[in-house]
């Protein structure tokens, strides 16, 4: 089989001849645009071997100007697809399917509405404190914050819709919001559901696949049951959040599952050896079974990871 049928097989439920894999990290700040990050994706997917390819996006929601207030949020204007920013992210997506085997599954990364209604402005504030703000502006004055968001989803759509007709295989959605310490389950259903489900019926429109990633720690897994319907692959925190691969085949019927590994220092498949990344592996496929499986961290690993550990996994997958 090749990288894509492999995954393809996994999607549709069946075993593959082997298990495929999927990695994936931030590349250095100098290194993560233009011509240089073309050069990082392809040596990473050469020398780990992987069989998803995922073009990384740094390219994110420009900063607007300052948010202390609810009005602030006005100032979010309507974005799209010749904003600088879409461009140059378009721009690597073409030179990456140019230069990239037709044989993997490769995959764009698109961050999902609350990632993206933050990232503007975290460099001002702080992550944590902009992950409260929203959910504090919410609570205070939901309509021109809700008003900014959709707005922002509005070009978040049109990017998920670039990457498939580009020729991209589907799109790796990245959701944030989940963590119970943040919104309540009402609020996610309100504020954050219906924007994430509207970017992957998207995708599906556009005949793509998408991979659901999960992100962070302390998740209300039950909160993305409803997006089971438009995704292919579900990964998440297994580690971060305590929700096993088990778990997840009950909670995502009908979807493949990607995961096994944490993706901290200390962990194993950060530090090695590779004799105990591969036994992981194994116990991962052991747990979570060779049909409709893939395996892949919990999130993107840390820059500068030895390569040879992720090839290490993705030769146990391959046993």
């Amino acid at each position: 089989m090749t990288k894509k049928e492999r995954v393809l097989a996994a999607i549709r439920g069946c075993q593959p001849d082997a298990v495929p894999t999927c990695f994936s990290m931030h590349f250095p700040k100098d290194q993560n645009a233009g011509e240089a990050a073309i050069r990082q994706h392809l040596d990473f997917f050469r020398q780990t071997d992987t069989d998803v390819l995922k073009l990384m996006n740094e390219n994110l929601i420009p900063d607007m100007g300052p948010i202390r207030s609810p009005a602030d949020w006005a100032q979010v204007r309507t974005l799209s697809m010749k904003d600088g920013f879409m461009v140059r992210q378009m721009e690597l997506c073409r030179r990456l399917l140019e230069e990239s085997p037709a044989e993997a599954f490769r995959v764009g990364t698109l961050h999902g509405i609350c990632a993206s209604a933050i990232h503007p402005i975290e460099h001002r504030y702080g992550y944590r404190e902009v992950r409260e703000m929203l959910c504090g502006h919410l609570r205070e004055n939901k309509t021109p914050v809700l008003d900014a968001m959709k707005r922002i989803n509005e070009v978040l759509c049109q990017l998920a819709r670039a990457y498939v007709e580009a020729g991209m295989d589907g799109v790796f959605f990245a959701s944030l919001g989940g963590e119970r310490h943040f919104f309540t389950d009402e609020e996610f259903a309100e504020y954050i559901e219906p924007l994430d489900l509207a970017v992957l019926e998207t995708v599906k429109r556009a005949g793509g696949r998408t991979i659901l990633h999960i992100c962070k720690e302390n998740l209300n897994m039950e909160r993305y049951a409803r997006y089971a319907p438009l995704a292919d692959v579900v990964n998440w925190g297994v580690y971060e959040t305590g929700f096993s691969l088990r778990q997840g085949r009950e909670l995502f019927r009908g979807c493949a599952v990607m995961g096994g590994f944490a993706n901290h220092a200390g962990t194993v498949l950060v530090d090695g050896p590779a004799e105990a990344v591969k036994a992981q592996a194994r116990q991962a496929m052991a747990e979570a079974g060779r049909a409709g499986f893939i395996l892949g961290a919990d999130c993107t690993l840390p820059t500068g990871i030895d390569y040879s550990l992720i090839r290490a996994a993705v030769e146990a997958a391959r046993e």
